[in-house]
C-alpha cells in the first residue's frame, strides 16, 4: 500500500470519525509521517487502528486516541509541554510542532535513544530519563502536561505543575473501566475536569512497581 494513501485513510476513516475535527490537528496528522516512528518492516502497521508494540513490552497508542488527546490539549505556539513517556517519539513530534517547547521524560533509556534519533529535526525538545509516574520535580510549571500511560488516580503533583489555564490529559481508573480526562487549572486551588472517552490503557511504569506503561 502507498504510505501516503494509508495516512490519508487513517485520518479520514479512523481519526475524523472519532470526533477529531480541528483542521489544525487533522492537517498535522496528515503532514507527519507516522511510519517514520516505527521499526523497519512495520511501516504499513503504523496506520492501522492498533496499539503497535515498540519494545520493552510497550506500545504506541492507537492513532485515533492520539488524535483525540491532541485535540483536547489545544496546544498553541506559546505553550511549554511536559510529556511523561516519550515512547516512539510520534506524539512528541506532534506536540513539538504545535508548542514552544516539549520536555519529554522516559524511563527506558533504549526506547528514548531510538526516539531521539527520529526527532533530530526538532530543536525544541528536552529529553530526560527517569521515573515520572507520580511527579517530575524539576521546579517548573507547564501549560500542557500529558501522561501517556494510565494512573489509578491523577497525581496532584501534576495538577499543581499546571500554569493558570494549563491543561493536563490523563487516563485514570482501574482496568477495564478507565476514562480519558482533560483537567484545566482555573485558579490556584481549582481545576475543571472534562471527560473525553472511556478506554483501557496500561499504567505508567514506576521504578517502585512491576507495572507497565503505553504511549
Amino acid at each position: 500500500m502507498n504510505l501516503d494513501q494509508a495516512r490519508f485513510f487513517m485520518v479520514e476513516q479512523q481519526i475524523r470519525p472519532w470526533d477529531v475535527l480541528d483542521p489544525k490537528i487533522l492537517d498535522l496528522l496528515m503532514d507527519t509521517p507516522r511510519h517514520l516512528f516505527v521499526d523497519a518492516g512495520n511501516e504499513e502497521l503504523a496506520y492501522m487502528d492498533i496499539e503497535l508494540p515498540i519494545g520493552e513490552d510497550e506500545a504506541m497508542m492507537a492513532p485515533k486516541v492520539e488524535g483525540r488527546l491532541l485535540q483536547a490539549l489545544d496546544i498553541d505556539e506559546n505553550d511549554n509541554v511536559l510529556e511523561i513517556g516519550t515512547g516512539s517519539g510520534y506524539l512528541t513530534a506532534l506536540m513539538a510542532s504545535l508548542g514552544k517547547t516539549v520536555t519529554t521524560v522516559e524511563i527506558h533509556e533504549n526506547i528514548q535513544a531510538t526516539a531521539k534519533k527520529r526527532l533530530t529535526n526538532y530543536e525544541n525538545i528536552d529529553f530526560q530519563i527517569g521515573d515520572g509516574s507520580q511527579d517530575w520535580p524539576d521546579g517548573k510549571e507547564y501549560d500542557v502536561i500529558v501522561l501517556t500511560g494510565s494512573v489509578s488516580e491523577t497525581p496532584k503533583a501534576y495538577k499543581d505543575k499546571l500554569t493558570l489555564g494549563g491543561r493536563l490529559v490523563a487516563i485514570s481508573g482501574n482496568s477495564p473501566a478507565m476514562a480519558a480526562k482533560v483537567i484545566t487549572r482555573i485558579s490556584n486551588q481549582e481545576w475543571e475536569v472534562e471527560s473525553l472517552f472511556e478506554t483501557d490503557l496500561k499504567p505508567l511504569i514506576s521504578s517502585n512497581t512491576n507495572s507497565k506503561f503505553i504511549f
